[in-house]
């Protein structure tokens, strides 16, 4: 080895020493609301958005400060203050059955925008599309309310299980078509609020580095397949989703994701694990409960269980989970109508046809178990459950557990009861022979990130 290449390779170990991607995520995140808070002193135009189909990419291009209101409901159940504004929403005349992050954000709306993180600046534009049907109804409530434009993208989804529309083919062509028609309608609103004229060449700089965090993300997910896995998927994973959203595209996103990356790779060298005594591997399969998510992970962690996949980290990655989709920076708005496509696909297809990625997620990860959570105000998350846990008990004789809260709602939370599931699960587990996954590792991906 050259003295060159030595010393990079030492000033990549020191980076790694020195990087911990939970307190960077944090710090990462309070300059986000910073920057939210500032924006209109700024003059800096805002939209909001949400983690899936939301071509951020166009925003970006514009100099749009983002809003995603996801985030911002469910930071109000991180910092334990989620139930006052669901109940605001609730004596508003919103139903207990309401999705709890849009009951929240409706309280935040009525609290004058005013987030235990900082004030919420008022949007310009609003994506929505219909990757959920609550994004659509959400977006009215921004209309009636604070009448906020709304821009609806409609993106293709999966026809049927075990359908696959691939780069190239007529199917593809048209869905791609379809979508870059509404682009370049969303690029004239654009063009409308901020006065500026559309700039292929921010977009694909934007593109650019879009594509160097999808592959140190898929890197980093793919680190979790040996043993002892290095982060815990929900947890840890949680903070590294969002900012996989919140810095989509930017610089800062791009130096997380690389310096994340090599930490991580540093405990795998050092045979360090999330979990001291791993056991057991479980993937989660469903949203988490932020209000409660510490104690959650507790519970499977002092049985020796890590999560080492989650599926949330598949449908909330807003299409960046994929690391064969890139975007081509040479024709840059017709990629990006290529691959929002492909993604759109493969994101409804993990709500609606979930038995099949999660098959091959167990396979990947060597799962031992498989962890259901079901979501008291989410049926479009948690409706199919019940036939995806059947399906994989039949199919591949997988032990799973299946358990329900809520996102951000603690009323719905049962420590003692979940407690008690959870036990049940690792004693079945035992007594079916459970031990240390010795040497179920699967060597980690190499991506295309420098």
């Amino acid at each position: 080895m050259t003295g060159k290449a030595v010393g990079a390779a030492a000033n990549i170990a020191d980076t790694a020493a020195a990087f911990d991607g939970r307190i960077e995520g944090q710090r990462l995140m309070r300059d986000w609301y910073k920057a939210l808070e500032e924006a209109p002193a700024r003059g800096q135009h805002v939209a909001n958005v949400f983690v899936m189909g939301n071509a951020v990419e166009i925003l970006r291009a514009f100099d749009f400060q983002l809003v995603f209101p996801e985030i911002n409901s469910l930071q109000t159940g991180v910092r334990k203050t989620s139930e006052e504004y669901l109940r605001l929403s609730e004596d508003y005349g919103m139903s207990p059955d309401v999705c709890s992050y849009v009951k929240a954000d409706v309280g935040l709306i009525l609290k004058e925008h005013e987030h235990p993180a900082g004030r919420i600046p008022r949007a310009h534009i609003a994506i929505a599309s219909n990757m959920c049907s609550t994004f659509i109804k959400w977006a009215e409530i921004w209309e009636r309310l604070l009448k906020t434009p709304t821009f609806v993208l409609d993106l293709p989804g999966q026809r049927a299980g075990n359908w696959r529309v691939r780069p190239g083919d007529a199917q593809h062509a048209a869905d791609a078509r379809w979508v870059e028609a509404q682009f370049q309608d969303l690029i004239h609103r654009c063009e409308a609020i901020t006065g500026k004229r559309f700039d292929l060449d921010r977009l694909a700089e934007v593109e650019d580095r879009v594509n160097k965090m999808v592959a140190h993300w898929n890197n980093v997910m793919a680190l979790n397949r040996v043993c002892p896995a290095p982060y815990n998927a929900m947890l840890d994973g949680l903070t590294y989703i969002g900012i996989m959203n919140v810095y989509r595209g930017t610089p800062e996103g791009v130096a997380f994701m690389r310096n994340l990356e090599a930490q991580l790779k540093t405990k795998v060298a050092r045979g360090e694990g999330r979990v001291a005594e791993e056991r057991y591997r479980l993937l989660f399969s469903g949203t988490p409960c932020y209000v409660s998510m510490r104690r959650l992970v507790e519970l499977f962690e002092t049985w020796g269980g890590v999560f080492a996949y989650s599926d949330y980290l598949t449908f909330a990655a807003g299409g960046m989970d994929a690391g064969d989709l890139a975007y081509d920076t040479s024709r840059p708005l017709e990629s990006l109508a290529e691959v929002t496509a492909l993604a759109a696909q493969r994101g409804l297809s993990n709500q609606f046809f979930a038995h099949e990625r999660l098959a091959q997620q167990i396979r990947d990860y060597a799962v031992d178990g498989i962890v259901f959570h079901g979501i008291k105000s989410c049926r479009f998350v948690s409706s199919g459950m019940a036939d995806t846990r059947d399906y994989l008990n039949k199919r591949l004789k997988m032990p799973s557990l299946y358990i329900e809260s809520d996102l951000i709602d603690p009323r719905y939370w049962s420590d003692a009861q979940i407690k008690n599931r959870v036990d049940a699960f690792f004693e079945t587990l035992r007594q079916s022979g459970g031990a240390p996954p010795a040497g179920k590792s699967v060597p980690p991906a190499t991506g295309r990130a420098a």
